[in-house]
């Protein structure tokens, strides 16, 4: 079988540039694209498995803009819950130093879980962490285990350069020196980047934060981004100490420090960016930045509300994220789309987002984040990455539209389809080809074990 027919969809949300959603409608998946969207198409195509779409939405596959997937093997350490950021991440690094290979591909593995049976298709990592002493590179761990489960995905090599001794919050064993980071990075970018349509594994390069690396690593990164052809992440403007770390340490707020080293534009996204000013607003806008919206992270660390509102009417670029999961404890990017919903509206009221717009956020907004052109939306031609929910469901009883009913009624439990690159990987809300009481047990007995050798160095 080389494609499927979604036959009489009763709403299909594409979000294409004239935010058409029609009922009535067939969709045809050849191989790896849609093929055709329109009336009566399964007539045509017989030799295609047909899949009943009456009673269903249908629409484009979320997309994680953030993430750190490591940390899945550090959720609800009773030490690290209820602090701010800094404090938080000088917790949990005595941990995070003890990482091996296994805790890296168990954290790899368990977030893409999460995130397809909730109907993500496309996501990033931001991966900093790289211990002293292991052979293994952790980018081509997560590399191999997303393609292991058929998840496109965008690794970023991430960095840290500044340990406690340098003036940074990291402890010196999981810190790199700059020839090594770029050395790295310029060969994952050579190995595995690839530039082309549909494209399953692309490349970006992600010094941690302005607090983590040097000034001249944060410029060399970008060079060499710009060189390779790639994109540049970092963490901007999240909280008020790194806002008031950087006025000390550099007499620039986090936004205008990035500027002057070269980091802004279509190439640029920044996780976070809740602490901005009309003006950075607007700047980071008509560059083309684009902005991770974390909005349990966010919360959970008692970091701010994104100004979610303010850069939509300034036509800027974002998408919706999980981010790590010791600040989140769930990789569900259905969840982030209903808090972001809900959080928008208790910091604007009456001007937060209607529910189509926090779709799109998690779609196509987070597909313009990442430079995609070939997914995010559906329309003949872009990449086959899209959900299937039925509305036949007593979750969503009583509500009288299906876009509200999918953003703020019921859950990501019911996503029963998952297609993605044209490939089903969830059906009937069962996640094809992966045994989830082995993946818990591994995973599990993996995050033990790092843990319990902090404990035993009494760290």
């Amino acid at each position: 079988m080389s494609g499927y027919v979604l036959k009489n969809i009763s709403c299909l949300v594409t979000c294409n540039d004239r935010d058409e959603i029609v009922s009535g409608v067939d969709l045809v998946i050849r191989d790896r694209q849609i093929e055709a969207i329109g009336e009566n198409l399964a007539a045509a195509n017989p030799e295609l498995e047909v899949m009943d779409c009456q009673g269903c939405l249908v629409g484009p596959g979320l997309v994680n803009t953030h993430h750190h997937f490591y940390q899945t093997m550090f959720r609800g350490i009773p030490e690290a819950q209820g602090l701010a950021l800094f404090d938080w991440l000088k917790t949990l690094y005595r941990y995070w130093q003890h990482m091996t290979p296994d805790v890296v591909y168990q954290g790899t593995r368990t977030a893409l879980i999460e995130l397809i049976r909730t109907g993500c298709t496309m996501t990033t990592d931001h991966h900093y962490v790289f211990p002293a002493g292991q052979k293994e590179n952790p980018i081509e761990i997560q590399i191999g285990a997303a393609r292991e489960l058929g998840m496109r995905f965008h690794p970023t090599r991430g960095s840290m350069s500044l340990s406690e001794k340098d003036g940074g919050l990291p402890p010196e064993s999981v810190v790199q020196t700059d020839h090594e980071i770029l050395e790295d990075s310029a060969r994952l970018v050579e190995a595995f980047h690839d530039p082309e349509p549909y494209a399953m594994t692309r490349i970006a390069l992600a010094p941690c934060s302005p607090f983590s690396v040097t000034l001249d690593l944060m410029r060399r990164t970008a060079e060499l981004a710009r060189e390779k052809k790639v994109m540049l992440h970092t963490h901007v403007a999240e909280t008020v100490d790194e806002e008031q770390y950087c006025m000390d340490t550099h007499g620039m707020r986090p936004v205008d420090l990035m500027e002057s080293l070269g980091w802004m534009g279509q190439d640029v996204w920044y996780a976070h960016a809740i602490h901005l000013n009309d003006d950075e607003v607007a700047r980071m806008a008509a560059s083309g930045t684009g902005i991770a919206h974390c909005p349990s992270s966010n919360m959970k660390l008692g970091s701010g509300i994104c100004r979610v509102t303010r850069i939509l009417e300034q036509k800027g670029k974002i998408g919706l994220a999980v981010d790590g999961s010791a600040s989140n404890d769930g990789s569900n990017l259905w969840q982030e789309m209903k808090r972001a919903y809900l959080l928008n509206h208790l910091f604007y009221g009456q001007r937060g987002l209607s529910a189509y717009q926090a779709f799109r956020l998690a779609t196509r907004g987070g597909a313009e984040v990442l430079g995609r052109t070939d997914t995010g939306y559906l329309a003949p031609g872009m990449a086959a990455d899209l959900i299937v929910i039925s509305l036949e469901d007593p979750a969503f009883a009583g509500c009288h539209d299906p876009l509200t009913a999918v953003v703020n009624c019921g859950s990501s439990d019911l996503v029963d389809t998952v297609f993605i690159n044209g490939k089903r990987v969830v059906h009937n809300r069962i996640l094809l080809g992966v045994d989830l009481r082995e993946a818990y047990s591994s995973a599990h007995r993996a995050a033990r074990d790092c843990v319990a050798k902090n404990t035993s160095a009494g760290n």
